[in-house]
Formats: C-alpha cells, sequence, structure tokens
C-alpha cells in the first residue's frame, strides 16, 4: 500500500549533510582521510563532496588541510531564526486579525531601519498597498511611528536624517518639529490617520520586554471610519502585544 512505502532519498544529499555533521563535530578541523573514516565512506567520495561544498560556501578548506564549515552556513543560520520568529509570532497575529477583523502587523527596529517583519491578513481583512516603500514611509504609518517614539533623541535623529519626510497625502505630517510634538504622545497608542494612503488608518502599540525596552511593534490597519474601534480595543492589542513579548523572550 501507499502508506506502507519507504520516501525516495537521495543518496548523495545524504551523504553531504552526514558529511557536514562530521566536520562540525571538529571545532578545530578535521583532514578528509578521518571524515571519511568517521562517515564510512571512499576518500575519492569524501574529496568529491568536501570540494562541491567547499565550491558552494558549506565547506572550506584551511592552510593546514584541515577541512571547517563555510561562511554559507551563517547565513542560513540567521535566516532560520528569522523563520522561527515568524512561526512563533504568527498565531497570534492571526488570532488579532480574526479577532478585529482587521489585517495584523509587526515591526522591528533593526540594524538602523524600521522593518515589517510579517503581515497576516485575509479576504476580509486586507493588508494595506504598500504603494510606497517602507523604508520611505515610517513617518507616515503608525508602525513606525510608534518605533520612532520609542527610540533615544540621538537614534530618532540618525534615522530621520536619512529618512527625509516625504508627503504622501495631504495628512502626512513633514514639519520635523510637529512630528517630533506628536512622537511625544505616542506612548499607548500610535495612529496613522490617513497620513500614508487616503481611505487607510492604522494603530500601532509598543512590544516591549520585562524591563519596557521596546522590541518591536504590534499594528492593525482598517478604513478610516473603524479607527474609533481601533482604539476601544486597546486592550486587546495590548493583550496580543504582551503574549508577542513572551515570544520572543524564548526567540531573541
Amino acid at each position: 500500500m501507499e502508506e506502507g512505502r519507504k520516501p525516495t532519498l537521495i543518496a548523495s544529499v545524504r551523504r553531504a549533510l552526514h558529511l557536514m555533521e562530521a566536520v562540525a563535530s571538529h571545532p578545530g578541523g578535521a583532514p578528509a582521510k578521518q571524515l571519511a573514516r568517521e562517515v564510512r565512506l571512499p576518500l575519492a567520495t569524501t574529496y568529491h563532496l568536501l570540494r562541491t561544498l567547499a565550491y558552494e560556501g558549506y565547506a572550506n578548506r584551511l592552510a593546514d588541510g584541515l577541512w571547517v564549515l563555510g561562511d554559507r552556513l551563517e547565513a542560513l543560520r540567521v535566516q532560520s531564526r528569522s523563520q522561527a520568529l515568524l512561526t512563533r509570532i504568527r498565531p497570534t497575529l492571526t488570532a488579532l486579525r480574526d479577532e478585529l477583523g482587521m489585517a495584523s502587523y509587526f515591526g522591528l527596529h533593526e540594524d538602523g531601519e524600521i522593518r515589517v517583519i510579517d503581515i497576516a491578513d485575509g479576504p476580509r481583512a486586507p493588508r494595506v498597498d504598500l504603494w510606497v516603500g517602507f523604508d520611505e514611509a515610517a513617518h507616515a504609518t503608525a508602525i513606525g511611528k510608534c518605533v520612532l517614539a520609542q527610540l533615544d533623541e540621538r537614534t530618532r535623529q540618525d534615522y530621520l536624517a536619512r529618512h527625509p519626510l516625504v508627503e504622501l497625502t495631504p495628512n502626512t505630517i513633514t514639519d520635523p518639529r510637529e512630528l517630533a510634538r506628536r512622537l511625544r504622545l505616542c506612548r499607548e497608542l500610535t495612529l496613522d490617520r490617513e497620513e500614508y494612503a487616503i481611505g487607510t488608518g492604522c494603530a500601532a502599540v509598543p512590544v516591549v520586554d520585562a524591563t519596557s525596552t521596546v522590541v518591536g511593534t504590534l499594528a492593525v490597519s482598517c478604513g478610516t471610519a473603524k479607527l474609533p474601534k481601533i482604539e476601544a480595543s486597546l486592550h486587546r492589542m495590548r493583550a496580543s502585544a504582551a503574549r508577542i513579548q513572551r515570544t520572543l523572550s524564548l526567540t531573541i
């Protein structure tokens, strides 16, 4: 029967993976002969696999002939951490979307930039059409303003110096002094009232750790007529932000 069949496995892939595991088990590196013995492969096969892995950046041969893992794996580790983060926060974003009937977002201040990390939307809760790249529009979005409000003065000024206050709608704040005044008011709930796109509103709350340091921002978007509903649902957004914070404490 179909259920009893063994999966089709690619032998060469398995050998390469086992060889990488053997290389990883030697922090100081190991010669090809030793690796061949450990994975029970002919020396010629081991050399072919090692050369292939080296060509792709997954292994590296040192000057003394020892083999170590390559730099390409570090990129995979970084990406895997990001995927692990999405796996953990997506259920909370989805639950908030279903509870409020609005698309939900999670953003971070990372490497000097404000980025949207994940979005939970659907047919009944469409996301905002990001017609302008977020890097150019943080000042006009609830997520961006929420993050900017929590940054220290030096970091915030550095960000704004690199990102001009472009006018996206007649409601976009383009005066630095007015933006600074508005940011001082953004503590519990940050709103975007058609500043990014006409007809669209957005609200965001900070996600903070145990020391009250902001580690992210949770937001939802909707038609501007529904903004009062968001304001009335602040406690729900706070509860979701707290769940994400607990998730981040286990992930970061």
